[in-house]
């Protein structure tokens, strides 16, 4: 049985790339909208002590998002990029770009929603412009963050699948 503490698996199959998995106890439709949907967005993006504070989302070929998250003493963390495949709720590949980032190029972010028996694998696959900068991010906390974040959002999707439960 899974659950909100589930691990974060993490591999680096390639020099460029970064895999992370985690299994979620809700069905695909509802962990791809928390993946799009900027008032879901706002309730479990980013790790423990920091919050989205502008989400901006144009879901569609193309179209430009944008999250400004807020963290301890004010620090805070712009990343943007665009959507170049959306396939709901099977597939999410955007590119992404921080601001103040610390390696070069764009990078390539493809996310996998794959449901079975009504709980949903999220497989998110970062394949960085270059090794350096792929190893640049395996140095930060990126796991640990991302990690809490996915925790944060099964407790919302428990708290969501839990209400339309008790709603029917």
């Amino acid at each position: 049985m899974s659950g909100v503490d589930d691990p974060l698996v993490v591999h680096t199959p390639g020099d460029r790339e970064i895999v992370l998995s985690r299994l979620f106890e809700a069905p695909a439709r509802l962990v791809f909208a928390a993946f799009t949907q900027p008032d879901l967005l706002v309730r479990w993006y980013g790790a423990r002590g920091w919050s989205l504070v502008e989400c901006d989302v144009d879901l569609r070929v193309g179209g430009r998002w944008r999250f400004v998250s807020q963290g301890p003493d004010g620090a805070r963390m712009v990343q943007a990029g665009a959507y170049r495949h959306i396939e709901p709720p099977h597939r999410l590949v955007c590119t992404e770009l921080f601001d103040d980032q610390s390696y070069p190029g764009e990078t390539l972010v493809s996310h996998e929603f794959t449901e079975v028996a009504g709980r949903t694998t999220v497989t998110t696959t970062l394949l960085y412009a270059t090794a350096e900068g792929r190893d640049i991010v395996l140095r930060y906390p990126m796991t640990r963050g991302v990690g809490q974040s996915f925790t944060r959002l099964a407790e919302l999707l428990r708290s969501t699948t839990t209400t339309r439960r008790e709603q029917r």
